[in-house]
């Protein structure tokens, strides 16, 4: 249940997160009022900024301190990303664009936002694809 570089080549950069704020390793992340948060469904994917990672619980010493956080981010286009998709994936699903669920997880039935393009089917719950990191491949 994360986003997980497959290849292309990356990044890491240092970014604000907004304090007291759960995150999973691997979820999407995106700017609100400058800090970073998680990505929800409707996120626009001109707005989708990288991949956080390193999980953040409230039970860390510093989560209600401002502080810069890991993200991962593409340094090449059409770099690819496994991912949690909702159940029923399969090989008709290839080069569609499809919406994000959440942060962590694929929607392959929904098709307004059009932030992730499969390429690679895995298993009914997984596939291979690209992101819309900033509206682009």
């Amino acid at each position: 249940m994360a986003f997980i570089r497959n290849s292309g080549a990356t990044k890491f950069v240092w970014l604000p997160v907004t304090t007291s704020t759960a995150f999973t390793k691997g979820a999407l992340v995106t700017f609100t009022t400058g800090l970073l948060t998680a990505v929800t469904s409707s996120t626009a994917a001109a707005d989708i900024v990288g991949v956080i990672r390193h999980t953040i619980a409230s039970t860390d010493s510093d989560y209600a301190t401002a502080r810069l956080v890991e993200v991962e981010m593409p340094k090449e286009r059409f770099t690819q990303w496994e991912a949690d998709v909702s159940s029923g994936l399969v090989a008709a699903d290839i080069g569609i664009e499809v919406d994000l669920t959440d942060s962590l997880n694929v929607n392959r039935g929904a098709t307004s936002v059009k932030a992730f393009r499969t390429t690679r089917v895995l298993s009914t719950t997984k596939g291979i694809g690209f992101i819309k990191f900033m509206g682009s491949y």
